[in-house]
């Protein structure tokens, strides 16, 4: 009986101890520099690329587009819809041939810049 209290009492103790480890505001963080921290969040890198438009879609806002291999993604040539504004899909058709800048978040690639 003793050891399920102190087991009990010692596992709420060490779930309380990690909870309050993840928001440490005064931490320093010096020497730190190259870790990569959960709290800070960092802008997805933007990839350049240049591809064919094979499809627009207004009303989800995407446009897919054939494009040639990625490296700064490590992406092997293919075809796949990314996100769109309605004003950078001004000008644009199925057929064009476009460069364009993306940025990857939560699996989903968001064009920044598009132009023929």
């Amino acid at each position: 009986m003793k050891l399920t209290l102190i087991a009990v009492a010692s596992t709420v103790f060490a779930l309380s101890l990690s909870a309050h480890a993840e928001d440490m505001p005064g931490m320093k963080r010096d020497g730190m520099e190259g870790m990569e921290m959960k709290q800070e969040s960092k802008q997805a890198p933007v990839a350049n690329a240049e591809g064919t438009i094979k499809a627009m879609d207004t009303a989800t806002h995407t446009v897919t587009l054939a494009h040639g291999a990625v490296p700064a993604v490590q992406w092997p040539p293919m075809t796949m819809a990314f996100s769109v504004t309605q004003d950078q899909m001004k000008g644009l058709k199925v057929g064009d041939h476009v460069s364009f800048s993306f940025q990857l978040e939560g699996g989903r690639a968001t064009i920044v810049s598009i132009k023929k």
